[in-house]
């Protein structure tokens, strides 16, 4: 699990699927079994106070979103009138799905080195963004309907990383570099 300050009332959370399961939690389940989410989520908002050196007191909100075959990104929101009651936790929760994948590359190397398999699988979509970081190859629910997600998050994964990033951001921030043609172009040129 990977914690990240936002904000002094802001931080999120990134879980893969392999954190979910050390967890003792499938991703299904997540809209089924509501209580045993939530004492999971309960013991990561304790896990989060600890690495943050911060007390979680009061009301939070917390935003879950599926990230298609990723994990979890888990955005909590501290409410900033809640210096109330001492020991007091009540949590607001909210789920939404991406039906995206996101993967994260160090080097454009990395991507060239991804696209070839992936066009193998039937793939030719794709939009590339540079960030300070790296490079991230953004995948459409529509251009991997017809690809096994397990073969496809085990190549992205052989070069790439899960991320926490969201194509919001990438949008706002980022600068793209192919749009909807990364694996076509890359498969072209290199």
């Amino acid at each position: 699990m990977r914690i990240e300050r936002l904000s002094t009332h802001k931080f999120k959370m990134f879980l893969t699927t392999d954190d979910l399961t050390e967890r003792g939690l499938e991703t299904k389940e997540i809209w089924k079994d509501l209580p045993k989410v939530h004492q999971i989520f309960s013991d990561m908002i304790l896990d989060a106070q600890e690495e943050l050196e911060e007390e979680l007191i009061g009301v939070l909100t917390v935003q879950i979103y599926m990230l298609q075959a990723q994990g979890l990104l888990v955005i909590v929101t501290k409410s900033e009138d809640a210096a109330g009651d001492d020991d007091f936790l009540e949590m607001k929760v909210t789920l939404d799905e991406y039906k995206e994948l996101l993967y994260h590359f160090e080097d454009v190397e990395d991507v060239i080195q991804a696209t070839e398999p992936l066009r193998r699988m039937g793939l030719t979509g794709g939009t590339l963004f540079k960030e300070r970081d790296g490079y991230y190859l953004l995948l459409e629910e529509h251009e991997v309907e017809n690809v096994n997600k397990e073969d496809l998050v085990a190549v992205l994964s052989e070069f790439g990383s899960a991320t926490a990033m969201t194509s919001v951001w990438l949008e706002e921030y980022g600068m793209k570099i192919t749009d909807g043609t990364a694996v076509n172009k890359f498969s072209a040129f290199f």
